[in-house]
């Protein structure tokens, strides 16, 4: 059996996983970073969004190639219909990106790779032991055995992190705390290529909404969240079916996905001796929307710059890997908690609720407002129906 040995492990190569890996071998670590598939960023289990371009920006240096269109904003549709937007044009918040993760997550990964980390795809982690305050790692590498000895591990694996359970880290989530999803890739059906389109209503999607990213051309991604507790076998694709069906009937379906996204906030402990978790495999998406990938790749730098400082001084224990907790909450935690609170607050809500909030907003110009300033407004309109959510919104 062969034995390599390393000063980090990253098990995962998303984009968590690969800034993980990038930032640590910056930092003159010599890292190993694990892709169980053999081809990274595939399959597509992403709606490939995200909201705001600057803050991608600032973390990577974004290649055209990444990018498959930008969007000016985002258009709401109300249970009845009725739609509310925010468009960057007119002063609003900055438009976002619907990205190509094959290219995106690849690129990553290269990058990663040309830091001095080095990339084993095809390579899936079976057993996680600690032997003389060490990791062992057993796995599997193009179908042979491998053991990987290092002091740390990161672990970047996703909603069904294994690495938790083998480091005996709490992970699990009820249905309350899982959003189900289902998206289909589409070509035609005659949208505004413009926005991104969010639609809600317990008929649509039970406790979620459905989505229209555009995906450059006359190419789309549809799909659907449906909360966890509400969803029943099949019920997803269902849904989006009969949506395609009502909203799009002349659109072709071209690829389809299915997958969950912890929303559940962020794991009450996401470290242990020699080991620390990022991205969904910590529970670091964001409740209220499910958006995860900038969240993971902040989390993946600060794992790697911790793990810097952890094997120069040679303290990987639970302390020594602190830091790594309070940076992650003093960066996006407290974000996370609020938009914890706010889906409690939206999955109490009625669609005769949905749709009075939607009617308060008709007759203004809410096109130069951005998403916080849009809350507050709503806040003012209703401030009955708002008012559990008051110290989320002032």
């Amino acid at each position: 059996m062969k034995l390599m040995k390393c000063d980090v492990v990253v098990i995962g190569a998303g984009p968590g996983g690969s800034m993980a890996a990038k930032s640590a071998a910056e930092a003159g670590l010599y890292v190993l970073l694990l892709e169980k598939r053999q081809e990274i960023g595939e399959p597509v289990r992403c709606a490939e969004g995200v909201a705001i371009r600057s803050e991608l920006r600032e973390l990577i240096d974004v290649k055209a190639s990444w990018i498959s269109t930008e969007v000016k904003g985002v258009r709401l549709y109300s249970p009845s219909g009725s739609n509310v937007f925010t468009t960057e044009e007119n002063g609003g918040e900055e438009g976002g990106y619907v990205l190509d993760r094959k290219t995106f997550d690849r690129g990553l990964a290269l990058q990663a790779g040309e830091c001095g980390a080095r990339v084993l795809v095809k390579t899936r982690a079976t057993k996680l032991a600690r032997i003389g305050g060490r990791f062992l790692v057993s796995a599997f590498c193009r179908g042979e055995p491998l053991e990987i000895e290092a002091p740390l591990v990161i672990g970047a694996d996703g909603i069904e992190s294994k690495v938790a359970r083998w480091a005996g880290l709490d992970s699990k989530l009820s249905p309350e705390e899982i959003m189900v999803c289902a998206q289909f890739q589409v070509c035609g059906g005659g949208f505004d290529s413009d926005y991104c389109h969010f639609f809600f209503g317990s008929d649509l999607a039970p406790g979620g909404y459905i989505w229209i990213f555009p995906k450059g051309g006359s190419l789309a991604n549809v799909g659907i969240g449906i909360q966890g507790s509400r969803c029943l076998p099949g019920l997803p694709l269902r849904l989006l079916e009969s949506f395609l069906e009502r909203k799009m009937p002349d659109a072709k379906i071209l690829q389809m996905m299915a997958g969950g996204i912890p929303t559940s906030g962020q794991m009450k402990s996401i470290v242990s001796d020699g080991l620390m978790l990022a991205g969904d495999a910590a529970h670091q998406s964001d409740p209220l929307t499910g958006g995860g990938i900038i969240n993971a790749m902040r989390a993946g730098i600060i794992a790697g710059e911790v793990a810097a400082k952890a094997v120069s001084s040679g303290d990987v224990s639970r302390q020594g890997l602190g830091e790594y907790e309070e940076r992650c909450s003093s960066t996006f935690g407290v974000q996370i908690d609020k938009s914890l609170n706010a889906k409690k607050f939206f999955l109490s809500l009625s669609d005769d609720d949905l749709n009075h909030l939607a009617a308060s907003l008709q007759g203004h110009d809410i096109s130069r407002m951005d998403t916080k300033n849009l809350l507050k407004f709503l806040f003012k309109q209703n401030p009955k129906m708002l008012w559990r959510m008051r110290s989320l919104l002032l």
